[in-house]
């Protein structure tokens, strides 16, 4: 029978605890908040017994956390800091001196709260943000609260910024209130501990829920005040008809420093939130918890007009707003700024709140935005139980600024990978459930694009989309399937609205969808060549128009791409109806790279030929016919294609996708109107 050492059983214990806690959002916000647990192990150096901490590392999320997202310390080198801790004025210094605590190799960066975990005389130490607690905590009478609710079990910790100096104050409560399980922590968070696994577990849990029970019981009626006439929510259809039509134009304010990615936002809370008479005051106080408005900054952008207001209006207002709010942070990037601070990282809101619609939030990538947009929640949440019970008072506004341009959350910025070529842009691919469409889709979000996949059917759309995610473990962060029949101008408007809605905006779009028969002048009726046309020219023409409306609107540039043909070019037999329309397409490359350079658009076209790998429309009858003209079976059409290129190699899908991703990658900036062959070569088909 294999036996288990006792620090395989403690780190089990303290990822199988954070994973549960992590897991239920009452308790904490995604990556924030920590666990720890000690023990000891055999130092292989040695053959001793050292006493060491795990300690949930810098930047994880307790509900995913693995081993490897541990940082393991010897706990009589970190005691031995406390001899040389040279003051609250110098404890950023500690940080690099947890490094030399550090026992073996691997593992995760030693958070900023190490300390509080290790110098607490407690096996097993939690650190969390539940909304309940930091409701507590934010509380103008939050110390007397501490004590009416919780009685001398858990004690009042005035705000300190985390740090080696909060985890001597808390190692020096726990030692001076023995009977006490745990701390509210003035304008952050909780902190709970037990000697075993489950008791620090318990005591958390305890915390939270009392909490959360005293509010529920004691809470003024309206903690938001009364609604507000015209600030109701709209209808679930009116709400997102109206955040489509402004999506880019926030998206646009967002983004003027940096582009980002956007996620919407209309759930009842933060519906109700913005109806009520408060939400402008406490809006405008910000959010207090670290880990909130180091992902949302210190507050939102509020538009001050009713639902009822036109979007017009509502366009004109959002833009006054932003210039205002652009001034309003200098000046407080200013005020607080010394000459050892960070430059400033870009002026433009992370958050923009419109009432009776919801919230936008940005980020440099879908999850970040997302995850933004859950944090301002749990603002709105503790800002409703801190007004139930007393006066919302987060910390104070020069301590906001202290914690944001940290020398040490610099650091950390600085420590995060490059960004991949087509970070923050986001796509619409058309006909991308297989083949070209598919591939391109899937070269895109490889290199950093959230995608759009559109496509006739809405299950394999939704199932390109799901392999696509999977790929990426990034689930829909990355990528979405919608239905569209890009012949049908509601659809097409529809499957846009939905890009904007999933990602925030649009900045790519691919015009792929199309089907082809092979029939000659004389067995081509009208209905085919409506078909033709009606999918390909008229599809091209009404998703480019619609995209580029959202484009323009949003100010920041963009790229068209048609998957063309080389038949556009050349003139093969039985095929009138399928070249003509891509000879329409290429021209209407032309036309519209002329027509939207002036607003940063380029516009490109790709010449593919004989692309029978993989492809809906071979599969769906045109490979047959095809083969028949050629007088070769099916199977070998790739083949015989090939034999007829210069380079007599068989042409793929993704040798397409890799042209896209040319065309809309960092290097061909300058390059419009441009149609490239991706055709092996035929000489036929050479542009002139």
């Amino acid at each position: 029978m294999t036996t288990v050492p006792n620090s395989g059983r403690t780190a089990a214990e303290l990822i199988a605890r954070s994973n549960r806690l992590g897991a239920d959002p009452k308790n904490t916000n995604y990556a924030g908040g920590n666990t720890s647990a000690k023990g000891t192990q055999t130092d292989p150096v040695t053959g001793q017994e050292v006493e060491l901490v795990w300690v949930k590392g810098s930047g994880g999320d307790l509900g995913t956390l693995t081993e490897s997202g541990l940082a393991v310390l010897r706990l009589d080198r970190m005691r031995a800091l406390v001899d040389v801790y040279p003051g609250v004025e110098r404890e950023d210094e500690m940080v690099a001196a947890l490094d030399y605590c550090l026992h073996g190799k691997g593992g995760a960066a030693p958070s900023i709260d190490t300390a509080m975990h290790g110098l607490v005389d407690a096996k097993h130490v939690d650190h969390l943000h539940p909304d309940s607690g930091i409701a507590i905590a934010t509380a103008a009478d939050g110390e007397s609260l501490t004590s009416t609710i919780f009685g001398d079990r858990v004690v009042w910790v005035p705000w300190r910024r985390p740090g080696f100096q909060l985890g001597l104050d808390i190692a020096e409560i726990k030692r001076k209130f023995p009977q006490a399980v745990g701390c509210i922590l003035g304008g952050h968070g909780i902190t709970a501990w037990g000697e075993t696994s489950d008791e620090a577990e318990r005591n958390s849990l305890w915390i939270i829920d009392t909490a959360a029970a005293y509010i529920a019981e004691h809470s003024k009626p309206e903690p938001f005040g009364p609604v507000l006439p015209g600030y109701e929510p709209l209808t679930e259809d009116g709400r997102r008809a109206r955040a489509a039509a402004l999506a880019a134009t926030i998206r646009g304010i967002a983004s003027a420093d940096r582009p980002m990615v956007g996620h919407f936002t209309d759930s009842d809370v933060v519906l109700d939130f913005l109806s009520r008479a408060e939400h402008p005051r406490l809006a405008s106080l910000g959010t207090s918890c670290p880990d909130h408005f180091l992902r949302t900054k210190v507050k939102p952008l509020v538009l001050d007009l009713p639902a009822t207001a036109t979007i017009e209006e509502q366009i004109a207002r959002l833009q006054e707003l932003a210039v205002g709010y652009r001034e309003d942070y200098q000046a407080y990037y200013d005020r607080h700024a010394t000459p050892d601070s960070p430059a400033i990282r870009g002026k433009d809101p992370l958050i923009v709140l419109v009432p009776g619609v919801g919230m936008f939030s940005y980020g440099k990538d879908k999850q970040t935005a997302r995850v933004a947009g859950e944090f301002y929640v749990n603002a709105i949440n503790v800002m409703r139980g801190a007004e139930g019970l007393s006066t919302y008072a987060p910390i104070d506004e020069s301590e906001k600024f202290r914690i944001e341009y940290w020398a040490l959350e610099e650091a950390k910025l600085q420590r995060m990978p490059k960004p991949k070529p087509l970070a923050t842009r986001i796509a619409l691919v058309t006909g991308a459930a297989s083949g070209i469409g598919k591939a391109t889709a899937q070269r895109l979000a490889a290199e950093g694009a959230c995608v759009v996949i559109a496509d006739l059917s809405e299950e394999r759309a939704q199932a390109a989309a799901a392999e696509i995610g999977a790929a990426l473990n990034l689930g829909e962060d990355v990528a979405i399937g919608v239905a569209a029949d890009v012949s049908d101008e509601a659809a097409v408007q529809a499957a846009v609205d939905a890009a904007v809605l999933a990602f925030g905006g649009l900045d790519l779009v691919v015009n792929n969808a199309g089907l082809s028969l092979s029939k000659s002048l004389l067995d081509t009726t009208v209905a085919d060549w409506d078909l033709q046309h009606n999918v390909m020219a008229k599809g091209s023409f009404l998703v480019s128009k619609a995209a580029a409306k959202v484009l323009i609107e949003q100010g920041l540039g963009g790229d068209i791409v048609y998957i063309s043909s080389k038949n556009s070019i050349f003139a093969g037999p039985n095929n009138i109806a399928y070249s003509a329309t891509k000879a329409d397409q290429a021209h209407q490359v032309r036309l519209l790279a002329a027509e939207l350079g002036e607003h940063g658009i380029k516009v490109n076209g790709i010449n593919p030929d004989g692309v029978v790998a993989g492809s809906g429309i071979f599969a769906g009858g045109w490979g047959a016919q095809r083969a028949a003209v050629y007088g070769v079976e099916e199977k070998d059409l790739g083949k015989f294609y090939a034999q007829r290129t210069i380079l007599k190699r068989e042409v793929l899908p993704e040798h397409i996708a890799n042209a896209v991703f040319v065309l809309v990658g960092p290097d061909l900036t300058h390059t419009t109107g441009l149609h490239v062959p991706v055709d092996a070569g035929v000489a036929a088909a050479f542009l002139r």
